[in-house]
């Protein structure tokens, strides 16, 4: 098993906080403006967690996560980012159905509105769930911020490798599973609603 990595998935940092804290393992994706081809993909299973501050917008959030935001101006960003975990991604789904995407609200941190407008943006395409199995990095790193990190991407490659070695997972494996599970429930329900 490699014991570093450069590769790393930019997130809200109130999501990358819920998936340090075990309070999810579930982030909803439909691509960033400047993703190739315009639609999401995953490029890396095993990734860094990169918090980012400029596109959090409260009202997307369950109030819980909506007053741990601080909004801040187009374009900035802090001069050091820190990075105290990594990610397995064990699962990529997808869904199209609104009465899934009602049923997902369980498992994570945005409200009714943010997932019903993610599903009606692009409606050709569906809203894909990344399921993480986060681990705690044996000290958090603090690294300087690069230009190349920016823009509206959410994978990016760090100057330097950060050491994934001596990390703990947030979750044990029973609770990892059962999440897991009720989730693959949720969209295995939706798929024959939707094939039938």
């Amino acid at each position: 098993m490699e014991s570093t990595t450069t590769h790393a998935l930019k997130e809200w940092a109130v999501a990358v906080d819920a998936l340090n804290e075990g309070k999810t393992i579930l982030l909803l994706r439909k691509g960033g403006i400047k993703e190739e081809g315009n639609r999401f993909q995953v490029a890396y299973e095993k990734i860094l967690l990169y918090p980012t501050y400029e596109h959090q917008q409260p009202n997307l959030l369950k109030s819980e996560y909506a007053e741990k935001v601080t909004t801040v101006e187009s374009g900035w960003h802090p001069e050091t980012i820190k990075i105290g975990a990594y990610a397995e991604i064990t699962d990529v789904l997808a869904v199209s159905e609104e009465s899934a995407v009602k049923a997902l609200l369980p498992y994570h941190i945005w409200n009714e509105k943010f997932a019903s407008d993610r599903l009606k943006w692009k409606p050709r395409q569906p809203i894909y769930l990344l399921l993480l199995r986060t681990y705690k990095l044996a000290q958090t790193h603090a690294i300087s911020y690069r230009a190349e990190y920016g823009g509206c991407k959410s994978w990016i490659d760090l100057a330097e490798p950060i050491s994934i070695a001596g990390a703990e997972p947030v979750l044990d494996d029973k609770d990892y599973a059962q999440q897991v599970g009720a989730i693959r429930k949720i969209c295995d329900a939706s798929s024959l609603v939707t094939k039938g």
